[in-house]
């Protein structure tokens, strides 16, 4: 049986050199929290940035570089598994079912050239007792870690992800627990782990697809948290100028955005951020792109409603309540996008819930 990966089991590829457009992003500081200016402070940073560009990089965690080292560790020991592996955990894709392995292929990335996508997905739901099936029947490389890849979910959302949720909260005038209180750990929620793998494409297909890997779209949470990853592709898109640009990796941080039910809950106060993924500039075009992610949702049973008695949101509305269509639960909504988001023949412009379409954007 395999031994636990070791805490210095990943070699990270060298930045590019290429001379990119980086996106100018501010850096949330979670070490500052200890005084209520501190706190202030923070928030005011959070909600500029989130309101004006969408993404931020946050610092200053209680983790341990070491240990998001071992979890790219983990993750690329479970992409070196065979296919028909992986494939024992794959989830009903088709009903919304997302919690399990999703293969490359499933869809064309570019019509004309009839080329496929060769993004896989693993998502790791929470460790609480209604997903617990799902952690039954695991390869050992990832039962063998099991207990730090819990672990390591439990922190991120206490360390980084709850700072972060309390710092909107004050910034929206509300209880600083307010936004924290609708996303405990313990209760049921759509919030998951993944480990991502992007394989290379040849510089001809490069050039066919366009140099676009994934098309542009938003999450549909609250915040999505992705761990410093050097090779270069995420690209996110100026909501002012609707220009895009690179995001830079930044050592000991993870890069932010805000997403759909965060938008939701503040009336388009906070906006969810449209990004993409394109291929790597060619001094990194050699290499796979492995990703370590964390998805943040509240609890299911939210009805994602304006929060109306946050003095920041006052006379705003959501999509849903502006076109007085009834406002679904967060377990509805992950249901509708995720269905849509897993069809092969998806297309832009569809309405998968009354009051709401998805879109693609290049």
């Amino acid at each position: 049986m395999p031994a636990p990966i070791s805490l210095a089991s990943y070699d990270y590829v060298p930045e590019t050199k290429a001379d990119l457009e980086w996106a100018e992003l501010p850096t949330v500081d979670l070490s500052k929290l200890d005084t209520d200016e501190g706190k202030r402070e923070q928030a005011r940073v959070l909600i500029d940035a989130v309101r004006t560009k969408g993404f931020f990089y946050v610092t200053g965690y209680a983790i341990a570089q070491e240990r998001i080292d071992a979890q790219f560790g983990i993750g690329q020991r479970f992409y070196e598994l065979p296919l028909e592996e992986k494939l024992k955990l794959e989830p009903d894709l088709e009903s919304g079912d997302y919690n399990g392995y999703r293969p490359a292929g499933r869809r064309s990335v570019n019509e004309r050239s009839g080329l496929k996508d060769r993004t896989e997905v693993f998502n790791i739901p929470k460790f609480i007792p209604h997903f617990a099936a799902k952690h039954d029947h695991y390869p050992p490389v990832l039962a063998d870690n099991l207990a730090e890849i819990e672990q390591f979910a439990r922190d991120l959302h206490k360390h980084v992800l709850d700072p972060l949720l309390d710092l909107t909260s004050i910034a929206l005038g509300l209880p600083e627990s307010y936004l924290r209180d609708l996303h405990k750990y313990e209760n049921l929620s759509e919030d998951h782990l993944r480990y991502m793998k992007y394989t290379q494409y040849n510089e001809a297909e490069t050039e066919a697809l366009g140099g676009l890997w994934v098309p542009g779209h938003t999450d549909l949470g609250t915040y999505t948290l992705l761990a410093r990853q050097p090779v270069a592709a995420l690209q996110i898109q100026d909501p002012v100028t609707g220009r895009w640009s690179w995001v830079k990796p930044q050592d000991k941080t993870f890069t932010v955005n805000a997403c759909d039910a965060l938008s939701f809950l503040t009336g388009g106060y906070i906006r969810s951020t449209k990004h993409r993924v394109s291929a790597p500039p060619a001094d990194q075009r050699h290499v796979d792109r492995l990703g370590l992610l964390y998805f943040a949702r509240p609890q299911n049973d939210l009805v994602l409603q304006t929060i109306a008695e946050a003095p920041a949101l006052k006379g705003l509305q959501n999509e849903f309540e502006r076109l007085g269509e009834r406002v679904p639960t967060m377990a509805e909504f992950v249901v509708a996008k995720q269905q849509w988001q897993q069809q092969k023949g998806r297309k832009a412009g569809e309405t998968i819930l009354p009051g709401f379409v998805e879109q693609i954007y290049q």
